[in-house]
């Protein structure tokens, strides 16, 4: 195999990506280019959270000990909703009743706006999301989604510049 014509160009490039990575370690993400790394690092950054490492638990926690939900979208892929769990039931709805949520929105790796909002400003779908789970009979709910329109009309700008 022969290498690409910008393996020259990689090469000048990663020393900032390992720096990069060495940022994004003091944080407590274990790797950039996996599961949106970078992009939590700058959300973390920018709102002096630091991020939990229970996969199973919230993403972060503020200085204060409250837990906060992070979410991200990249309306570049003319995405406008945020995704959420792929097992939606009443044990993750009440997870999420109980933290203050972020939403990050991108375009590609560019930042454009950060929001903040409550549990309780979310009500509208988390209950939603559990009337539909008790109706149907205790099913998962797979993924629902958060529309960016609602987040941009009820959430608060934070501000990133």
């Amino acid at each position: 195999m022969k290498a690409h014509a910008d393996k020259a160009k990689l090469n000048r490039l990663f020393p900032a990506m390992r720096e990069l990575q060495e940022l994004a370690t003091k944080h407590g993400i274990d790797d950039i280019f996996q599961s949106n790394g970078g992009k939590i690092l700058q959300v973390l950054i920018l709102t002096g959270l630091k991020a939990l490492k229970n996969l199973q638990g919230n993403d972060a926690v503020d200085d204060d000990g409250n837990e906060y939900e992070l979410k991200s979208v990249n309306i570049g892929l003319r995405k406008n909703n945020f995704s959420t769990h792929h097992h939606i039931n009443p044990t993750i709805i009440g997870k999420y009743r109980k933290v203050r949520w972020v939403f990050a929105v991108y375009k590609g790796i560019e930042l454009q706006a950060l929001y903040r909002m409550s549990a309780e400003q979310l009500e509208p779908y988390l209950g939603a999301w559990e009337r539909k789970w008790h109706e149907s009979g205790g099913k998962d709910i797979n993924n629902p989604k958060i529309p960016l329109k609602f987040v941009m009309e009820h959430g608060t700008v934070i501000p990133h510049e």
